[in-house]
């Protein structure tokens, strides 16, 4: 019996670079239809470039002491194997402009893109929600929790029955000469933040 995708090599872990758990204390959100993905010929889980649409923005959200996390979980399908993709973090604030920013999660499709810790791979930086985009679907708020002193715990989620296809997409641009770097995507991201 064919499958699809077969495996084709094999890997062992790493002593020298041994696997660092977390994610940098940062996340860049972006509405999904602000800013297009260019993927690479040759492998669709790695993104090669972001262009922003007219005035599409990356918006940095800074936490502190591992306040983000990232989870992406495999779901068999009866068509597949697809991945739920997940952000959470925390808004250590209360205005009008973070309610406004909760509302616009919940309606609209973003994407979410994330710094690992580990940096020996190529997966370095990552992007969550690259066809289905993620909505906001736990926005909590206790006024006496003192761990985000009364901020909100957020979960940023793929929408209801539209998991994503793939894990989440690696992300490695290159500068306008040269190969892609850890530092050259970097610099590509932070060049498109608003």
């Amino acid at each position: 019996m064919s499958i699809y995708n077969k495996i084709n090599a094999g890997f062992s872990l790493g002593t020298s670079q041994p696997v660092t758990s977390g994610i940098e204390d940062v996340i860049y959100l972006f509405n999904a239809d602000d800013i297009t993905l260019t993927y690479d010929t040759t492998n669709p889980l790695i993104i090669t470039g972001l262009t922003a649409v007219s005035t599409g923005k990356l918006h940095k959200f800074e936490g502190t002491n591992n306040s983000f996390n990232t989870v992406s979980k495999l779901a068999k399908t009866q068509v597949g194997p697809r991945y739920t993709e997940e952000i959470d973090f925390n808004i250590a604030g209360l205005s009008t402009d973070v309610k406004t920013q909760l509302m616009a999660m919940g309606y609209g499709r973003v994407r979410a893109i994330a710094i690992n810790n580990y940096k020996a791979g190529d997966s370095s930086i990552e992007l969550f929600g690259a066809i289905n985009g993620l909505i906001l679907t736990d926005a909590e708020r206790n006024a006496a929790d003192e761990t985000v002193e009364g901020g909100y715990k957020l979960k940023l989620t793929n929408p209801d029955k539209l998991k994503e296809p793939y894990p989440p997409r690696a992300i490695s641009i290159a500068p306008t000469s040269g190969s892609a770097t850890y530092a050259s995507t970097l610099a590509a991201i932070e060049a498109l933040v608003a």
